[in-house]
């Protein structure tokens, strides 16, 4: 069963501020961005202790090309 994400406001608009830097800097690469991010999120959903604890019980999955993480 997919668990549950909550994705805090200040995170949304992090993926907002990051998808019009990416946007502005080549057509196209905020939609990839914004691809990615919900890859990892997919894959957090799907399988949450596939990734790293790094305190207590915070996982950090890698966001696949860009250079960000969720946590």
């Amino acid at each position: 069963m997919a668990k549950k994400l909550l994705i805090l406001p200040a995170a949304e608009q992090d993926i907002a501020e990051a998808y019009d830097w990416y946007e502005g800097r080549e057509f196209g690469l905020g939609s990839e961005f914004l691809r990615c991010i919900d890859a990892c999120l997919n894959s957090i959903q799907r399988n949450p202790n596939l990734h790293q604890i790094v305190h207590e019980t915070y996982h950090r999955a890698v966001v696949r090309r860009f250079p960000y993480v969720v946590f």
